[in-house]
């Protein structure tokens, strides 16, 4: 029982390594990935709040919002 423990804990122990060095090599050598991915994250959070920032606010029609884009 002790043996199949103690394999348990060394593929944990592998595998977090494995992890390690992935995020590594990604944060060294995808760094423009990286910033793309963060960066659209960033943009979809924004998103999201900008939408429950508008479910709070009273309607307005198609046509006020084109008159108001007209007059600026």
């Amino acid at each position: 029982m002790e043996a199949v423990m103690n394999v348990a804990t060394m593929d944990e122990v592998r595998l977090k390594d494995v992890v390690k060095i992935a995020l590594v090599e990604v944060f060294e050598e995808r760094r423009e990935w990286l910033a793309d991915l963060v960066g659209e994250a960033l943009s979809d959070i924004a998103f999201g709040y900008a939408i429950q920032a508008g479910e709070q606010t009273p309607f307005v029609s198609r046509d006020e919002v084109f008159k108001m884009l007209e007059a600026a």
